[in-house]
């Protein structure tokens, strides 16, 4: 078995996926970069993780498919020899108007919570028997406040969210004591997250709202919410059953100004 850690990344090709990715190959991990559309962004993560002395390997695949989780799984370990952490980043949604409950349907509803809570108990399923055999098993969920406050881009996320919340809670009892199951839960995120359903002016106008009422005054960038991934898969190692919630303080808000 190879002494380098190894790490299985969902959505590893964009986002924080990718910048987890970078992260933990600058850390000495080797990395599998998992991908279901963006291929050339995966390979460009790659070869940026590789030039830092990583070995990084993409692997093209869904993970609502418990068939595509179970071969990636051994696709990493067989290349690595092991798998230490798992993050699952790959996320799903629907851009719907909240108010219209005749805006989405159960097909909608299923197709995200595919990816967003089977998805990552599948790869937790794949992955485990992996993660068992490390010294330092672990496995991050991104998650996101949504499942806290109930806002966010479709009915059908903002639920799938609280149910992965709840799914990183049951899976930490299930693997315990030999790996540690958290989530991260972030806020906006400056990525291409919402390009799909908005122009420019919108997404900056969104940006500039949710940074307005954020008691720090920013919108996190995907290098900040995977450093909080990386210290959750490498160095809390007393940390399990955790919610960490990365929002910039967007949940506890500003505080009030009282005028004398």
């Amino acid at each position: 078995m190879s002494e380098r850690r190894a790490a299985l990344i969902t959505g590893g090709g964009t986002g924080v996926g990718a910048a987890t990715a970078r992260l933990l190959a600058g850390r000495g991990w080797d990395v599998a970069i998992n991908y279901r559309k963006s291929a050339a962004e995966a390979d460009a993560t790659a070869a940026s993780c590789r030039a830092t002395g990583a070995d990084a390997l993409t692997l093209q695949g869904d993970i609502a498919s418990d068939a595509d989780c179970r071969r990636m799984a051994a696709a990493a370990a067989e290349r690595f020899g092991r798998i230490d952490a798992l993050v699952c980043s790959a996320g799903a949604t629907q851009f719907t108007r909240l108010s219209d409950l005749e805006d989405q349907n159960a097909e909608d509803f299923q197709r995200v919570f595919a990816v967003n809570v089977l998805g990552a108990y599948q790869m937790a399923r794949a992955a485990g028997p992996w993660l068992l055999k490390s010294d330092r098993g672990a496995i991050v969920n991104v998650s996101s406040i949504a499942g806290l406050n109930g806002n966010g881009s479709s009915l059908a996320y903002i639920t799938s969210k609280g149910a992965l919340n709840s799914l990183t809670l049951a899976l930490a009892r299930l693997f315990a004591p030999k790996v540690r199951v958290n989530a991260v839960l972030p806020g906006m995120i400056d990525t291409e997250w919402f390009a799909p359903a908005f122009d420019e002016a919108a997404r900056e106008a969104m940006k500039a709202n949710f940074a307005e009422a954020s008691a720090l005054g920013v919108v996190s960038t995907a290098d900040d919410i995977a450093a909080g991934v990386v210290f959750l898969a490498a160095d809390a190692l007393t940390t399990t059953g955790q919610l960490i919630v990365m929002d910039a303080g967007y949940l506890l808000g500003r505080a009030v100004k009282v005028s004398k």
